[in-house]
């Protein structure tokens, strides 16, 4: 069996639309509605996009957004968030948010109330407090459940190599092995279904773009990793002179392409919202051959497309 790695959000017809335009990864309409909403009433794009983001935090996106998801290797709940403004090119930016639920919104307040545009860690949530955020326990029932049978399944799946105890049968703590060993068809440990970022782009009647990411990272991840998401040129990018895009997938390795950014540049030298998404792919795939990911374009005339993957299920 066959599945897309993402269904493509859009209110407007498919490929050429109409300015305003919201479009978002995978299938989390209330979030498209509720940026689209916020540019009815005379919102912002940055406004949309934020708002957009916050509700699918609110609403546990596929328990792979917000809080009470995908509980590190400790069994907590961290949360990574972007958010960038295509007019000014400003970029705001949280990775390994601990205790704040509304992790778009902290990394909003990095770019308008900082000179700084990415704060991880601990460090963020003392800052995210002192900008008026509540700080409270992004735990919950289903996390802590997933997180306790992971220890019972001796930590199985994890992202460890190269060390020892063998991490493919044991939990740590771990130590590095004296020889590194590269096997010649390494697999990576990667779950789609905990990888459901949501990216989303608005673009303003008049060609504004703003594009903003949201994400609770990957289940059993090592405490304080940082995929994508909230990696400008990464997890989104926009820039209101070509449009913006947007990525979910594999992290790991998309961080290492800066999809995001190649698609808009492409777009800005001519390439059609489809084409500059499918070549930002490519490039991955050149490398990576079992690389699962997918990202979404939009220019400032309205055109958008994407450039979704498949795996087997």
């Amino acid at each position: 069996m066959i599945q897309r790695v993402f269904v493509i959000i859009c209110l407007l017809p498919l490929n050429q639309a109409a300015l305003p335009l919201v479009i978002n990864t995978w299938h989390f309409k209330d979030a498209a509605n509720a940026a689209w909403s916020t540019l009815q009433k005379g919102g912002s794009v940055l406004d949309a996009v934020e708002r957009g983001c916050a509700r699918c935090e609110l609403e546990q996106c596929d328990g792979s957004v917000g809080f009470g998801g995908s509980p590190d290797e400790r069994g907590e709940t961290t949360l990574d968030a972007m958010i960038m403004n295509g007019d000014t090119m400003e970029v705001g930016a949280v990775a390994d948010l601990r205790r704040v639920k509304n992790a778009v919104g902290v990394a909003r307040a990095v770019m308008e109330h900082t000179e700084h545009t990415f704060i991880v860690g601990e460090s963020a949530t003392i800052f995210a407090e002192n900008m008026g955020f509540m700080s409270e326990d992004l735990s919950t029932n289903k996390s802590i459940a997933i997180f306790s049978q992971w220890l019972q399944q001796n930590c199985q799946p994890n992202y460890r190599k190269n060390v020892f105890p063998d991490p493919s049968k044991s939990c740590g703590p771990y130590k590095p092995k004296a020889k590194l060993w590269k096997p010649k068809n390494p697999k990576r440990n990667f779950d789609p279904s905990s990888h459901d970022t949501i990216g989303m782009i608005a673009i303003g009647k008049n060609g504004q773009v703003a594009a903003a990411t949201s994400t609770n990272g990957a289940t059993h991840k090592i405490p304080g990793r940082v995929g994508d998401s909230p990696v400008a040129g990464a997890g989104a990018y926009a820039d209101s002179t070509a449009g913006g895009a947007a990525a979910t997938g594999d992290g790991d390795i998309m961080m290492r392409f800066l999809p995001s950014f190649l698609a808009v540049d492409l777009m800005r030298n001519g390439d059609q919202p489809t084409v500059a998404c499918k070549t930002a792919i490519s490039r991955i795939k050149k490398y990576y051959p079992d690389f699962f990911g997918a990202i979404i374009c939009a220019n400032t005339t309205g055109g958008y497309g994407e450039n979704p993957l498949y795996w087997p299920h």
